[in-house]
This record gives C-alpha cells, structure tokens and sequence, in this order.
C-alpha cells in the first residue's frame, strides 16, 4: 500500500492498494474509491465491538479490498492533521478518543483504559482512549497543529485539558492540581492540567473539538 496525505485544513489521505490489499475505516470514513474497490461491514465479536463504542468509534467498522489495483480515499472530519504511524508489537499508540480514522487490516482498535482513577476522571481525555496495537500502518485525525515532543525517562510534560492528541504506550498519564485557590477559581484553566511522563513520544494538538466548538458557539443564532 502507498499513500499520500494531501490538503489544508481538512486533509485526505489517498492509498494504492494493490490487489487483494484490504483496509479498514469506520462508518462514514470512506471519501471516494475506484469503482473495483468492495465492501463489507465487520463487527469483529462482541467485546471489540463494545471497547470501539466505548472508545469513541461504531460499534462496527468496513472492510475494502482492492480487486486489482485499486484507489480509496479518507477525509479528516475537522478542521486539522492527518498522521500516519507505523504500528507493531512494542510501537503501540494510545491516542484521544475518536481519532481512528483508517488503517491496514492488520491494525487493532481497542479501548484503553486509564490506569490511574484520577487521571481518568480530571485528565483531559479522561478514562477512556484509543489504543492502536498490531502491525501495519494507521492514520489518526488529530485537531489543528499539532507539537511533537519526545520525553526522555523520567522527563515531565504539564499541558491544558484536551490537548492531549497521542502518545506512545511507554508514556504514562497522570493529573497534576493547580495550584492556588485564587489560580483554580479565576485563572481559567480548570483545576487540574495532564501530567506526561517520559519515555516516548507525545503529540499535542493546538485546537482540540472541544475549544473550537465552544469558540464557535457564541456566533451560532438561537433561532
């Protein structure tokens, strides 16, 4: 499979699929393909079904195979990046919920689960991400620019709530409390920031869904 990520601000990104290559997406995710291009719809047993629900994705995903060479095309559904990682055993990817957007089929979506309680409920992405295991390659939508840092052991990364948009699986989430009762109540970044612990990657995005709705929202008319 070759590819190519084109456009700005709502990418796309483009694969040649040879034949019998096949991938994966969810409901929706499909732009356009050549016309010997299939589908078939999977839901893959039900607890994989109910950790993409629970992680932000349908509860089932297409499958499209390539008969002969064939071309298929999936679009960013916000304003943003589109990243592709590779993934295999010990590259693992967690990332927010709602950011798989394709992959090859040899990738698995699954639900992640915070380890620590209070980075679950007071972190930003909260207790529930998506964690990308397997082999292949997977591309994720992530919001506005996004700020690639690499944490070295032990290397600390404070950032607001929701700008967290992945991280490899080597990095550890927790909370860290503002301090000051004046800072929590009038600063105007909440009470607590996302603690990121090293090593491995992380990538902050500038404009997660939740900023731009909310800076949008005022210009909305009521009726």
């Amino acid at each position: 499979m070759q590819y190519s990520i084109e456009g700005t601000p709502m990418p796309v990104v483009i694969c040649q699929l040879e034949s019998g290559e096949t991938m994966i997406t969810e409901k929706g995710g499909m732009a356009w393909m050549s016309p010997n291009m299939t589908m078939e719809t999977v839901g893959g047993g039900v607890g994989k079904m109910f950790g993409r629900a629970f992680s932000g994705e349908g509860m089932f995903q297409n499958r499209y195979t390539a008969h002969g060479q064939g071309m298929i095309a999936f679009a960013s559904s916000l304003p943003g990046q589109i990243r592709a990682f590779e993934i295999a055993p010990g590259r693992e990817i967690i990332a927010q919920k709602s950011a798989f957007l394709a992959s090859t089929e040899g990738v698995t979506l699954s639900v992640h689960f915070n380890k620590k309680a209070g980075a679950g409920f007071f972190g930003g992405e909260g207790f529930i991400m998506q964690k990308l295991s397997g082999n292949g390659i997977a591309f994720i939508e992530l919001d506005g620019y996004i700020k690639e840092y690499e944490l070295m052991s032990g290397q600390q990364l404070v950032i607001d709530t929701g700008y967290l948009a992945a991280m490899e699986n080597t990095v550890t989430l927790d909370i860290r409390s503002v301090a000051g009762i004046k800072n929590k109540l009038f600063g105007g970044e909440g009470f607590f920031n996302t603690l990121l612990t090293g090593p491995g990657k992380v990538w902050i995005q500038s404009m997660p869904v939740s900023t731009l709705a909310g800076s949008i929202l005022p210009f909305i008319p009521t009726r």
